[in-house]
């Protein structure tokens, strides 16, 4: 047996031994190296992180950097997918552009704080978001939101590709099919995250440049075009509602990174002053949501006054939207240069998707932990293809209900997070003893915790506006209602969850 087989082979009884709290056979160890771990070691002699969910030890802990941190979420950020989110706020929920501003703003700070302050707890404790969640949730009820974050994260990358196919076949006028598009995009964001966490902040270091400079030339042909439009303030509760939707939409993808914030941070060392970690974070995630939602609802304020807008968002959505200010009657063949790389910017969108859907995944079930990263992001971009090329016909009722949905079950998540950490763990990183990460005693059996969630969830439905179902107080709300799923569901977790979890801790351990 090589050195190299060696090290692999050790490496992978220890972790395994470690989540299982048993010991295996020496035929079962062979097995699990020659027939799950042949792709470790291919990724290995490829210098890519075959590291899974275990801990990081302080050995390990070489990223000071927190510009690494801030450029990440910055540009994951500054992508089509956030300007087409923003162009719903005119597009779907009907508001002046002033109006879709102030909730741009407002929802986006809500929503950018727990991923910011979760940040923190990678550096402090070397362990990624979801695994660490056992310490706050429980162990069931982090099995319950891994689950439900592996679907997330493949549902996050096909709404981010399908806007970027929309661009990418319209550039080539129809000649590259939806679904070529889509594949495209597939294989570049396998390219990326098959090497793991260094390679990962390597590129989000610089890959937002170009996108930025795309950007900058929207703002000036748009400008040049004088198709903005803004109507004045209307009042009333058809208009509440429609706030409480879109800003719903914002809060959702804003916070869509909070649970797998801490797997960016977890090679810091732990010494990293929190404040530093908290504010890098932050600024590199408030700032190009606030920029790029902003942008995209001043274009989509042009679309009423053109009938080639219309007919060009008509056909093809934001894609078309954006092929209308950069292309025709504008810079032309620059243009269509500009759509191609604003398209490819979903790329650093979906890497931290595809990244941390193997931890979620791993975090799970224990026999998926034997699994390698690479193979489940591998399988997780595949599972995206599935779903984006049939969704790319209803991009925006996708779009809209999914980040809806999303921004439920992040808030329940937060909110017994946040219970957690500063009632019952008094606000103190030094609480969690996070060596003994795969100790079963060492954290709530998490009962509490899924009847935190089942309380949110019974919030959610009650609040909760989609085409195909209305809650009872969400339909209360304007003529077509108000979502206030994510509000409700908040509040009914952190009741449920701190009452459970007092008899939890009395009685159980």
């Amino acid at each position: 047996m090589s050195d190299l087989e060696k090290t692999l082979h050790v490496g992978e009884k220890n972790s395994v031994n470690s989540y299982d709290h048993e010991e295996p056979t020496s035929s079962d160890a062979e097995v699990q190296t020659t027939k799950l771990n042949f792709i470790d070691r291919f990724a290995h002699k490829l210098n890519a992180e075959t590291k899974g969910i275990e801990l990081v030890t302080d050995e390990e802990k070489n990223d000071p950097s927190l510009w690494n941190l801030a450029t990440m979420w910055l540009s994951a950020n500054l992508v089509i997918a956030t300007f087409s989110l923003g162009a719903l706020g005119i597009t779907v929920f009907g508001l002046a552009f002033g109006q879709a501003v102030l909730v741009i703003i407002f929802f986006s700070i809500i929503g950018a704080f727990p991923v910011a302050f979760f940040s923190c707890f990678g550096s402090a404790l070397g362990l990624r978001q979801l695994l660490l969640s056992r310490f706050l949730l429980g162990d069931i009820a982090t099995r319950i939101f891994a689950a439900i974050n592996v679907v997330a994260c493949v549902g996050w990358g096909a709404v981010n590709i399908m806007s970027s196919a929309q661009l990418l076949h319209i550039v080539n006028n129809g000649a590259l099919p939806p679904w070529a598009g889509c594949l495209i995009l597939v294989v570049c964001t396998i390219l990326v995250t098959f090497f793991g966490y260094h390679f990962i902040h390597a590129y989000e270091r610089w890959s937002w440049i170009p996108n930025l400079i795309i950007f900058i030339i929207i703002i000036v042909r748009f400008a040049m075009s004088g198709k903005f439009h803004s109507d004045g303030f209307v009042g009333g509760e058809t208009t509440a509602g429609n706030v409480l939707s879109f800003g719903g939409t914002v809060y959702g993808f804003a916070t869509g990174w909070s649970t797998y914030a801490a797997d960016y941070t977890v090679y810091n060392p732990r010494t990293t002053n929190k404040y530093k970690i908290f504010f890098s974070v932050f600024a590199g995630l408030l700032t190009p949501l606030i920029f790029t939602l902003i942008l995209g609802a001043a274009c989509a304020t042009g679309i009423a006054g053109d009938e080639r807008w219309t007919e060009l968002y008509t056909e093809d959505s934001v894609g078309g939207l954006v092929y209308a200010i950069l292309v025709e009657k504008s810079l032309h063949g620059f243009g269509q240069f500009c759509c191609v790389v604003l398209a490819l910017s979903t790329v650093a969108n979906n890497v931290p998707n595809m990244y941390s859907v193997a931890l979620s995944a791993q975090t799970v079930w224990s026999q998926f932990a034997k699994v390698p990263r690479v193979f489940w992001t591998i399988f997780a971009n595949f599972a995206t293809l599935a779903i984006c090329i049939p969704a790319y016909y209803k991009f925006e009722s996708v779009m809209e209900n999914f980040m809806n949905l999303i921004s439920y079950y992040l808030a329940i998540y937060e909110s017994i997070m946040f219970s957690s950490h500063f009632i019952w763990h008094r606000g103190k990183f030094s609480a969690y003893p996070y060596e003994r990460w795969n100790d079963k005693s060492a954290y709530p059996l998490g009962l509490a915790g899924t009847f935190g969630f089942a309380c949110g969830v019974a919030g959610v439905v009650l609040g909760m506006n989609q085409t195909w179902y209305s809650g009872v107080i969400a339909r209360q709300i304007g003529e077509y209602g108000g979502d206030i799923g994510f509000e409700l569901g908040i509040g009914f977790a952190f009741v449920g969850f701190n009452t459970a979890r007092y008899f939890e801790k009395k009685y159980i351990r």
